[in-house]
């Protein structure tokens, strides 16, 4: 039992910052009259679901007169950097 309650304060005081960790979403969206369309990557608040980040987008993107067409994956800070040029202006725009 010594030996456990190092590791069990370890754990829980890392437990924060692992639930604390960034979340982004990919997604696609267009506006209608003239048809425009665009990818962009935005970062999104807990839980990091896809249906998370698609009740979120969706008003963001309402306010800018866009309109969600879907949600293309959920991710960390690692996977930013290869979606950036993707992304363009619209790169944590939204």
């Amino acid at each position: 039992m010594k030996h456990t309650l190092p590791f069990l304060l370890f754990a829980v005081l890392c437990m924060p910052a692992a639930a604390q960790a960034a979340c982004y979403a990919d997604y696609k969206a267009k506006q209608d009259a003239p048809l425009r369309l665009h990818y962009g990557v935005a970062e999104i608040a807990e839980p990091c679901t896809p249906d998370s980040a698609r009740q979120q987008l969706q008003s963001r993107l309402e306010k800018e007169g866009w309109t969600l067409l879907n949600v293309v994956s959920v991710f960390d800070e690692n996977g930013l950097a290869e979606r950036k040029e993707s992304a363009g202006t619209n790169y944590l725009r939204y």
